[in-house]
């Protein structure tokens, strides 16, 4: 069996990580995770992959589209994290996938206790405080130790020019009034001029 089928990405794939370079001996490869939570990568026996983006695929000659790959073990290592795919099984072969792009099936992440969100789930939410006024639109979100923050973009005019700025709120309940990822919107207890 081929380590690596052709398969295309699932409509709701997410983009987890990138397989940063091999690990010892046995084929294993160490993991750069996009975003501090990693349970899903985890959670999930299957992964989608793609070729490097074009800063890191000098050279890339492994698959040239999305492949779907049988995930044997993952494990954490120093401060971070390992992976062993079936069919990877020397060095040479995990030092090939360098850079290779790791997406997931947002289908496929484990459920969240109440009050937790995934941060795929908050980018593309409108953020509006308590009064309605609209703050922006969450662009991504910020690892800063114990919390997280949320990254906004919103459009004003400054010297009569418009403008595209950003806005950070801090993503913890003093100031979170409520998250409704089905109708895409966050509301908070911030002001505009923070």
């Amino acid at each position: 069996m081929t380590a690596f089928t052709a398969s295309p990405l699932p409509a709701d794939a997410v983009e987890l990580g990138r397989f940063q370079d091999a690990w010892g001996i046995k084929g294993w490869l160490k993991i750069q995770p996009h975003g501090a939570d990693t349970a899903a990568l985890l959670a999930s026996d299957t992964w989608h992959l793609t070729p490097p983006e074009a800063r890191f695929a000098r050279g890339f000659v492994v698959f040239s589209g999305p492949v779907q790959v049988q995930v044997a073990e993952v494990k954490a290592h120093a401060d971070g994290w390992v992976a062993r795919l079936e069919g990877v099984n020397d060095r040479n072969t995990a030092e090939s996938l360098k850079g290779t792009r790791i997406y997931l099936s947002r289908s496929q992440f484990p459920a969240l206790p109440e009050g937790e969100y995934y941060w795929v789930d908050l980018i593309g939410c409108q953020v509006h405080n308590r009064e309605g006024v609209d703050l922006g639109l969450v662009t991504d979100l910020m690892a800063t130790g114990p919390t997280s923050v949320l990254v906004m973009e919103y459009t004003d005019t400054v010297d009569g020019e418009t403008k595209t700025l950003e806005r950070l709120v801090p993503f913890v309940n003093a100031y979170v009034d409520e998250v409704n990822t089905a109708e895409r919107r966050i509301t908070v207890d911030w002001q505009p001029d923070y």
